[in-house]
């Protein structure tokens, strides 16, 4: 009898989301996995997320949700004119999808998704987060990890830099990566890329592809973008130019002139928090993220390096309760403080007036807002409770990268699958088009990770079975 072979090792490229949930899925069906993270820490910015995931229908929200596909088509806005199959089917899959992987991390994995928020551009209720204190990236990341930690089959390496895709008779087998000491290593195996976006990359792919977001500050840490690792191997881009401009990150007092910022969660405005720039809203805050942030860049900027706008973020004690859990950190951090209306001036004492006509009934909205959730301040008077915080626009998320199939296979320039190689999470494009929904990215994450990992495990086992 001749020997068994060795088993192949899957590549996995990026710990965050992404990446977890391919190993999740590659684990399950037997297949090793060898974990490629260039940060010191596993988690990418997956583990910072603070407002939710998206699904529907689920347990927690049993809407039959018609429109989710129609809101992320729209938040598209005019990218999905180009590639229309493909964005289409990357879009219905997304949506489809949605329903199996809230099941899959509540269920399977036990995590807490039971409170479903409104978010931004949204028609209906479907952002999952806990009851807890955890924010939900954090949750996530933490369960997946411990999950994989468990299993022989895992292995994580962190602190290490792929350098260049391996290639042989036109089919991706492996990577080499540089690791913490400077040595040079090559790994064989299929390949999944999860590594992210290029929102920290301000001196290179950002500076190319969107200049004009220079001196804007970001949440993302500083690195080179690694779509050019893929290129190189064939690989289409899609979507580059479609950068998202995230409304509100806040202006920490202790330093604000620092270009990182820490993301004031969409979830404060979904609960009902209000934005005032110089004391009076603009703006309907629920609208999609491009045009709060449009509205809030066409007045001039409070500073020009880094180029921010000094907007106040206001809650009353009801949106406080609901948010308890994210505003006690920001709190801790300095992010937000505890106030009174007078604190803010006679303009905000007014404009806060009015938009409690508005939550009551009285009146309608000037900026079309429809949905307040807890707001519940009735008569607002100079010495009412409000916790406040400044934020700014800050660069935040990038929709273009690799196009990929439903598959999750990454397309050559002519749209063939590359063998050995996929893709999910931010490194893609063509999912979210010129406009991410809040909640959508950790969804894609799950499910194009998921369908990565399905799909390499498959890869596997037709190998061996040559």
């Amino acid at each position: 009898m001749p020997p068994p072979q060795p088993q192949t090792t899957a590549i996995i490229v990026g710990s965050g989301l992404a990446g977890l949930s391919a190993a999740s899925q590659l684990i399950a069906r037997n297949v090793p996995v060898r974990l490629l993270e260039r940060g010191a820490k596993p988690g990418g910015n997956s583990i910072k997320a603070s407002s939710g995931i998206n699904g529907a229908p689920t347990k927690y929200q049993p809407i039959m949700d018609d429109a989710f596909y129609s809101d992320t088509v729209r938040s598209a806005g005019k990218a999905i004119h180009s590639f229309a199959k493909q964005r289409e089917g990357l879009i219905s899959t997304l949506t489809r999808e949605s329903k199996g992987a809230i099941e899959w991390l509540a269920d399977e994995k036990e995590i807490d998704l039971s409170r479903v928020s409104l978010m931004g551009g949204h028609t209906v209720p479907r952002t999952h987060r806990g009851k807890g204190q955890t924010p939900p990236g954090f949750a996530i990341i933490s369960a997946l990890l411990n999950s994989l930690k468990a299993s022989p089959l895992f292995h994580l390496q962190t602190s290490c830099t792929v350098t260049k895709l391996l290639e042989s008779s036109q089919r991706v087998v492996g990577v080499s990566y540089t690791s913490e000491d400077g040595a040079q290593h090559n790994v064989l195996g299929p390949v999944i890329f999860a590594s992210g976006g290029f929102g920290g990359d301000a001196e290179g792919l950002l500076a190319h592809y969107r200049p004009d977001l220079a001196g804007y500050p970001s949440t993302n840490d500083p690195r080179p973008g690694t779509q050019p690792l893929l290129t190189e191997a064939g690989a289409q881009l899609i979507d580059m130019e479609y950068v998202q401009v995230h409304p509100t990150g806040f202006v920490d007092p202790a330093s604000s002139s620092s270009p990182l910022k820490f993301l004031a969660a969409e979830v404060l405005r979904g609960e009902g928090g209000i934005l005032l720039l110089n004391g009076k809203r603009f703006v309907n805050e629920l609208e999609m993220r491009e045009n709060v942030t449009n509205a809030i860049s066409a007045h001039p900027p409070s500073t020009a390096s880094p180029k921010q706008w000094d907007v106040q973020l206001v809650l009353d004690e009801g949106v406080y309760e609901a948010t308890k859990s994210h505003v006690d950190f920001y709190i801790f951090k300095g992010l937000m403080r505890k106030t009174t209306i007078t604190d803010l001036g006679t303009d905000a004492l007014d404009s806060i007036s009015r938009y409690a006509r508005v939550v009551r009934g009285d009146e309608e909205d000037l900026f079309g807002r429809t949905q307040f959730a807890h707001w519940n301040l009735k008569e607002p008077t100079p010495e009412s409770v409000v916790y406040v915080g400044s934020v700014t626009p800050v660069v935040h998320f990038t929709m273009g990268g690799v196009m990929i199939s439903e598959k999750a296979e990454v397309l050559s320039e002519g749209g063939k699958a590359i063998e050995g190689l996929w893709g999910a999470g931010e490194v893609t494009g063509g999912v979210h088009g010129a406009n991410r929904l809040g909640g959508s990215s950790l969804l894609e994450c799950v499910v194009f990770g998921r369908i990565a990992g399905e799909q390499c495990a498959e890869y596997v086992r037709n190998q061996q079975n040559v």
